[in-house]
């Protein structure tokens, strides 16, 4: 592996090294690759696994973001494939979530031989309502508008009050805690920058070019993603399977992960 890649991304490799395919998880926005710790253990066995951190996140190298550069997802997208291309990957599952699953999408286009089959949970081509097109993102620019100001006039109280509305689990509140405590690890104006990047892309255009088998995993009460958006998704996205799991909020993946572990060996 180049050491430059590894610390980079912090790259991780865990499971079966010698096993035939490769799951690789990646993750969403406010969280690292730690988001993974409740799903990964159940394909140790049968997959190589192989996490990293996007860059402003987790443990990548700080040095690494550059605001002009990182201004659009297509820079995680050469991210991402400089990874898969690096580990000499070929016909990778990849399991992302949120916005990780559009930069996913957008890799799988321009390197298919990359890529097997895709799941996405909670994902979204677009936060940002769209009256022209009848399109229902499920945000309006004054409330994402009012979302930015509050980051930049006290970000940690932000954080704290948005991380309980997306993990959306009541009854388990120290995962909100957990959530709250990685969004308030990212340096508040690198989280905004990033925030803005994330909300405000369009990639609907691009749906229509995937050709990999996709599964869209979609929970109830997304606060980032109205259930019409899941539907927008499988409508436009060729070879994929829309599965609603019993899980509430923005994160099944850390609230339900049996649900979701159920649901990708279901896929795979």
């Amino acid at each position: 592996m180049n050491t430059i890649i590894q610390k980079k991304n912090n790259i991780t490799i865990e499971g079966n090294l010698n096993a035939t395919e490769t799951i690789v998880f990646t993750h969403g926005f406010g969280t690292d690759q730690n988001a993974w710790n409740w799903v990964k253990d159940d394909f140790k066995a049968d997959y190589r696994i192989v996490l990293f951190d996007n860059i402003g996140a987790g443990s990548a190298d700080p040095n690494e973001y550059i605001p002009e550069k990182y201004d659009r997802l297509f820079a995680y997208v050469d991210d991402m494939l400089n990874i898969l291309a690096d580990l000499k990957l070929q016909n990778t599952i990849v399991v992302a979530h949120s916005v990780s699953s559009m930069i996913a999408l957008l890799a799988a286009i321009q390197k298919p031989e990359y890529f097997s089959k895709l799941v996405f949970i909670g994902a979204s081509p677009r936060y940002l309502n769209d009256e022209e097109h009848n399109y229902t993102g499920g945000f309006t620019q004054p409330v994402l508008d009012a979302m930015y100001s509050a980051m930049a006039g006290n970000y940690c109280a932000w954080a704290s009050g948005f991380s309980e509305v997306a993990m959306d689990n009541p009854d388990q509140p120290e995962l909100a805690q957990q959530f709250a405590y990685t969004l308030s690890a990212i340096r508040p104006d690198i989280a905004l920058e990033v925030a803005k990047v994330i909300f405000e892309s369009d990639v609907r255009e691009h749906l229509p070019h995937l050709k990999k088998k996709v599964l869209l995993l979609q929970s109830w009460n997304d606060i980032a993603v109205p259930t019409e958006v899941a539907y927008y998704l499988h409508a436009h996205i060729e070879n994929s399977t829309l599965k609603f799991i019993d899980a509430q909020g923005h994160f099944p993946h850390i609230s339900s992960p049996r649900a979701v572990i159920a649901a990708i060996k279901s896929f795979i």
